[in-house]
Order: C-alpha cells, then sequence, then structure tokens
C-alpha cells in the first residue's frame, strides 16, 4: 500500500487523506494541498504509520508542497480579505433582502475561490447575489446552506458547562443524539438544560 497521510485544514474539520509524494512528515507538519476549492494549507494529524487503511475510500491526491514561508504570509493575507469579503457579503445581502444570514467565507489560498456559508429557513434563489458577490471580489465565488449545527460549529462559543462547544473544538463529524441517551443518563428533559446554542439536542449527550 502507498505511504498516505492524514491532513485537517480547520482545527476540528474532517481528516483528508493524501499521498506524501515521498515527503517525510511529522504530527504538526503544514502541508499545502488542495481542499477542493483550490489549494489551502492543512495540517498533518496522521502520519502513515497511524493511517487504518480501511478509512481509506477514495483515490489519493498528492500534497502540493510542504507549506514554505510565504504560504502562511498569504494565509494571513486571505484572512483579512476574508473579512473583508464577509462585510461586502452582508452590504449586498442586506440591499437585496434575501430571507438568509451569511455566517463566514473562506478562500482558496491564492484568493482566486470564496465560498460564503449562509442560513436560511428554506432554499433561497441567490444566483444574482453569487454574481454580484463575484463581480466585485474579482473571483469565483460558492455559497453554501449549513444547518444550525453548523452555524454553532462556524461561529463557535461556549456551552452550558463553560467550555468552548464540542463541536468547534474537536468534533470532527457530527453523530446522531436522541432524547433517550438524555432519560437513560437521568438528566432533567427541560429543553434548555439539554438543548445546545444550535438549538438541538448537545452533542455531549452521546459519549458523556
Amino acid at each position: 500500500m502507498a505511504e498516505v497521510i492524514g491532513i485537517r485544514f480547520k482545527r476540528a474539520g474532517k481528516i483528508h487523506y493524501f499521498d506524501p509524494v515521498g515527503n517525510q512528515f511529522k504530527v504538526g507538519d503544514l502541508v499545502v494541498a488542495d481542499g477542493g476549492r483550490g489549494s489551502e494549507i492543512g495540517r498533518v494529524v496522521l502520519t502513515p504509520s497511524q493511517v487504518i487503511a480501511s478509512d481509506i475510500s477514495e483515490p489519493l491526491k498528492p500534497i502540493i508542497r510542504p507549506a514554505k514561508e510565504e504560504d502562511l504570509k498569504q494565509t494571513q493575507a486571505n484572512r483579512e480579505k476574508e473579512t473583508e469579503a464577509l462585510v461586502k457579503g452582508r452590504e449586498l445581502l442586506a440591499h437585496s433582502r434575501l430571507p438568509m444570514k451569511i455566517l463566514s467565507v473562506d478562500s482558496s489560498l491564492e484568493s482566486g475561490h470564496y465560498t460564503f456559508y449562509f442560513t436560511a429557513e428554506g432554499r433561497v434563489d441567490f444566483r444574482d447575489l453569487a454574481k454580484e458577490l463575484s463581480n466585485v471580489l474579482k473571483a469565483k465565488v460558492d455559497l453554501r446552506q449549513v444547518g444550525p449545527r453548523d452555524e454553532a460549529k462556524l461561529l463557535g462559543g461556549y456551552g452550558h458547562c463553560g467550555r468552548p462547544l464540542c463541536c468547534a473544538n474537536h468534533l470532527t463529524e457530527f453523530t446522531p443524539v436522541s432524547i433517550k441517551m438524555a432519560k437513560e443518563q437521568e438528566l432533567s428533559l427541560n429543553p434548555s438544560k439539554i438543548s445546545g446554542l444550535c438549538g438541538r439536542l448537545l452533542c455531549c449527550l452521546a459519549y458523556e
């Protein structure tokens, strides 16, 4: 089997598997790889000896290169551009009066591709807004609708326990949570006590 490394592009994001192309990496190293919307900086979280073969179910892409100092500087500059893009997106949204809320923006390393994450009660025809944003930002723009749990993960915050939200801190995916779990733990079934900031049942009910 070819060598494989596991990379995360976000702190509590999904692990993506890549071919290290002969490079030797250790956990914590930064690399540049294709994150799906262009090149992005990711952090190595699994080395070849730690990867479980059964977890790999797709053809592997090669990493582009180990991250360089200029990549880190470009990423920092992109964070500022993302903030500007978020402000512009919300301004255009206010004029459009579409029933949606823009939460955050991500961009590729080259700043040629922006992804806007938003919430809405139902389906929204945002094609005109996407065109406006693309023209203003001079880049490709995608708008991606997310649910309440994803909103909490993107925005972060603190739970009833006083700790950072599990979803934003360490959970890489949302597992099913049921009221039965609260009953088995003999917890109060008061919705305000067993629901998180997202309004859904607390993720920690699944592993407390």
